[in-house]
């Protein structure tokens, strides 16, 4: 296999110096192109009429030479149009030409009138051609395609191109990121681009990239979340502010999370918890409706119905019904018996946050899974930016919206206390001190920027793990270019 596909790129090779040899540019600047194939389609009635002459471009996707005849498609990325060349239309040398130097893979111009043939395929019959570029490598067979994983992902251009699948997934994630922006806008939100590196990562725990700046001579982190700086910009006198951009996390890889992704977070001052659920749920459905025309989606084998009013679910009193474990009352050591019992690793030296979470992933699984819920009231340990709960300051003002049994986005009551912020940090700091990288650590700038004032806001995250289950696919299949090992 692999000495038959060093002879295909010695013999397009081959072809190329030829063409350059002959005074042919086999890759021009320019092409003459009048109509995109969709536009030709689309138009086919009034232009077959008029017997007008266009000129399309695309790539050849099949070839079929029969005697002085040859069909081709090409596709050039609106649309997959026939092409019939004919000798006694384009010339007996031209047409030789074309069979001597062209291969599927090839980009090519064609000028001529359409028509229909015997079998009423819509097709361009050419009078002249160009080549607008050679491939030297051969496409893979659109019906056996790219079959191992691997490949797909590290050559997703293939895949794209041969798979219209993959091809609508993508089309479909752009339409998805902007919907949310046009919700967003809709609703009087600004939206701002906040640097990717920081001094100090926040508004997360997570372990960060690291990267040296060569000239300012210091150490950065890849942003984490957009949280921090977007929430400066309330200080600063904006009302409402949102990014929809990249942040990144030293973290493992599993179907649901990754390194390098997309996220969205706005921050809405005057506004509140609750409201913050109410906005929520009508951008959700607004969101989910315009892209895949429906509020019904089964992901993970649970079909979904995001319409209606969502439930709201208790934290700590879902966790005190399966557990019997009273949060408020329990110590750490309650805890790790609790484990220990029902033979759950953990840490021995953990601290109380992530032995309660450790204890909920248990739990979470009682979460109603065919529709969405606000899952709310979680202990203060777990979130060091939420707000206190103002009739119980052991809780905190945070929700996370669940379905299909996994968190799709999370959003605050945040936290504009400045005090009640920087001792929160300090005790995230000595977390990360007794060796936990993703403690927060503590970001004086913020601080101070929360000591000027920060009205009272709510806020609110979602990645594109949202997005990778509602087209039903691990989250690494709705990257373009996933990060991936090195080939070997």
């Amino acid at each position: 296999m692999a000495q038959r596909l060093e002879e295909i790129i010695k013999f397009r090779k081959e072809k190329l110096e030829k063409l350059k040899q002959i005074g042919i540019d086999p890759y021009p600047s320019k092409t003459q192109r009048t109509h995109s194939n969709a536009e030709a389609l689309e138009g086919f009635d009034k232009l077959s009429q008029q017997n007008q002459s266009i000129t399309i471009v695309g790539r050849i996707r099949s070839w079929r030479a029969m005697g002085k005849l040859i069909f081709a498609h090409i596709d050039d990325g609106t649309a997959k149009i026939q092409v019939l060349f004919k000798e006694d239309n384009v010339g007996k040398d031209q047409f030789k030409f074309l069979l001597d130097y062209f291969d599927i893979g090839d980009f090519i111009e064609a000028t001529g009138t359409l028509f229909k043939t015997k079998t009423e395929e819509k097709t361009l019959q050419a009078i002249s051609y160009k080549l607008l570029a050679k491939s030297l490598l051969p496409l893979p067979s659109e019906h056996f395609g790219l079959s191992d994983e691997e490949t797909r992902l590290r050559r997703r251009y293939l895949d794209i191109l041969l798979n219209p699948e993959t091809r609508d997934l993508f089309t479909k994630k752009s339409l998805f990121w902007a919907k949310i922006r046009e919700f967003l806008v809709k609703k009087g939100f600004l939206e701002l681009e906040m640097p990717i590196l920081e001094a100090i990562p926040g508004g997360a725990e997570a372990e960060p990239f690291v990267t040296h700046h060569n000239a300012l001579d210091r150490d950065f982190y890849l942003r984490i979340s957009l949280e921090l700086p977007l929430k400066k910009m309330l200080v600063a006198g904006y009302e409402k502010v949102f990014e929809i951009g990249r942040i990144f996390r030293n973290e493992g890889i599993d179907t649901e999370h990754l390194q390098d992704y997309t996220q969205m977070e706005f921050y809405w001052a005057y506004s509140d918890f609750d409201k913050l659920m109410e906005f929520l749920q009508e951008m959700y459905q607004y969101v989910i409706q315009e892209t895949f025309g429906t509020l019904k989606i089964t992901s993970r084998g649970i079909a979904c119905d995001w319409s209606g009013k969502w439930e709201k679910v208790s934290y700590v009193k879902l966790f005190k019904e399966k557990t019997g474990i009273d949060l408020e009352k329990a110590s750490d050591g309650d805890l790790k018996e609790y484990l220990d019992k029902n033979h759950i690793k953990y840490e021995p030296k953990a601290h109380r946050a992530k032995l309660i979470d450790t204890i909920f992933k248990s739990v979470r699984s009682s979460i109603p899974l065919d529709k969405p819920v606000f899952l709310i009231d979680q202990p203060i340990e777990l979130e060091p930016l939420a707000k206190k709960d103002p009739k119980d300051p052991k809780i905190v003002q945070r929700l996370q919206i669940f379905a299909y049994g996994t968190e799709l986005g999370k959003g605050f009551g945040e936290l504009n206390d400045p005090i009640d912020q920087r001792a929160r940090f300090e005790e995230q700091m000595q977390r990360r001190n007794a060796g936990d990288k993703e403690a927060q650590m503590i970001d004086f700038d913020y601080l101070e920027a929360m000591e000027y004032g920060m009205p009272p806001c709510a806020g609110f995250g979602v990645s594109q793990r949202l997005f990778a289950f509602l087209v039903d696919k691990p989250i690494r299949e709705t990257v373009i270019f996933p990060p991936m090992k090195s080939e070997k």
